[in-house]
């Protein structure tokens, strides 16, 4: 009876083995599985690494370029300013070149009435002319009889050509002034054709840069957009990789359980196999005793 307990008890102490063992065995199988998607976590973790890094480079990049571009956009905004400013200096002296025009035209146009007024008068005085010629015959003829009427009627005619002369003199200082006024017109119109297209080129100028500068802003709210979704991207690609490190920690903290699970199970296997060994000897004893 004895010997059929012992028996009984090694057949179960034998099964609780086969189990332990296949307990270890699925434990060790769990482990291999555990240490595969650990490899594969941390390939994942490296492959998201390198991708960090790149992104990190990507959005260096096009933090370079958008502060390129918001130098080019000061530099525009600069231009443009200095564009308006000589804008409106050209449509000041637009405007001041149209009031010379306008002074010019008026003075040309009593300049014109003041030659009609002299011509009035020098059509006056050839007529009074004619009329004193007829005076001289008269008394020419009278010569005789009143010298000095004749003196005095000498005297008024030298009197009066001094004055047609400097009538005359008057009429072409005149002619030269109106000369001289509508040279300077013409000069005015010529520089008034000039300013008037450079104000148009300024102004062309000014739609393109117009033009250009709503583009790049365009362009900066587009790589705004972009710069946001990849810092976003960035984001998720932290947290991701932190949710990582933690499910590794935890697996490596498994790890060291099952370890220590292994050793105290191993220490269980020796003991037993050392009993196992003691209940041999002691029933080859009982055996070589009975016989």
């Amino acid at each position: 009876s004895i010997i059929r307990r012992q028996r009984q008890e090694l057949k179960l102490l034998i099964a609780e083995l086969k189990d332990r063992d296949r307990e270890l065995n699925d434990m060790v199988a769990v482990h291999e599985r555990h240490i595969q998607a650990w490899e594969d976590d941390r390939q994942k973790i490296l492959t998201l690494a390198e991708r960090c890094s790149l992104l990190s480079s990507e959005l260096n990049e096009r933090n370079a370029v958008i502060k390129s571009l918001t130098k080019k956009l000061k530099l525009l905004e600069s231009q443009h300013n200095d564009s308006k400013t000589t804008l409106e200096s050209t449509q000041q002296k637009f405007k001041e070149l149209t009031q010379k025009v306008t002074d010019s035209s008026v003075h040309c146009q009593a300049l014109e009435e003041k030659n009609q007024s002299l011509h009035c008068s020098i059509l006056e005085l050839s007529a009074k002319t004619g009329q004193l010629q007829a005076r001289e015959q008269e008394l020419l003829s009278m010569l005789q009889m009143k010298d000095k009427a004749l003196i005095e009627t000498t005297d008024q005619i030298t009197e009066v050509t001094s004055r047609f002369k400097t009538l005359e003199n008057a009429l072409r200082s005149a002619k030269v002034d109106e000369f001289s006024r509508s040279r300077e017109h013409q000069d005015l119109k010529v520089t008034l054709n000039d300013v008037m297209s450079q104000v148009n080129k300024m102004k062309e100028i000014l739609s393109e840069k117009m033009k250009e500068s709503s583009k790049n802003q365009e362009e900066i709210s587009h790589l705004k957009q972009e710069n946001g979704c990849l810092r976003s991207e960035l984001i998720l690609a932290v947290e991701e990789a932190q949710r990582k490190d933690q499910l590794y920690k935890f697996a490596k903290s498994k790890q060291v359980r099952i370890e220590k699970e292994l050793s105290s199970l191993r220490q269980v296997c020796v003991k037993q196999q050392r009993d196992l060994h003691f209940l041999h000897v002691n029933f080859d004893s009982s055996q070589e005793s009975r016989q």
